[in-house]
């Protein structure tokens, strides 16, 4: 079993920054073996995918509404992925998860941390 727990979230102002981490742990798990990924559901919409990195951080991804603003990194002797968000904007807001991904699933979620970002 694995636990990620978000932290790191709160209200900012446009124009602002904020950097969430999300710490893993479990028995048997070894954290530098998988992909991580930050996901973002803002109020009345769906859960959407914001960034991604590969276990050993080589490969990133990122959709393009975030693109140039936010930095995914991972520490993997901390078992520690971070999102660092830049020029925040208030499309920005909602509760923002991170995830595992095994055999190509995104397995296991965080509980989540709310970002706000008013105008």
């Amino acid at each position: 079993q694995v636990q990620l727990v978000e932290s790191g979230g709160g209200l900012v102002q446009a124009g602002g920054s904020l950097r969430l981490s999300c710490a893993a742990s479990g028995r048997t798990f070894s954290f530098s073996s998988y992909a991580m990924g930050w996901f973002r559901q803002a109020p009345g919409k769906e859960r959407e995918f914001v960034a991604a990195i590969s276990w050993s951080g080589g490969r990133i991804y990122y959709a393009d509404s975030v693109e140039g603003r936010f930095t995914i990194s991972r520490d993997n002797a901390k078992s520690t992925v971070y999102l660092q968000m830049s020029s925040l904007q208030p499309e920005d807001t909602g509760v923002y998860y991170c995830s595992l991904k095994v055999r190509g699933i995104w397995e296991y979620w965080g509980q989540g941390t709310q970002v706000t970002v008013s105008s």
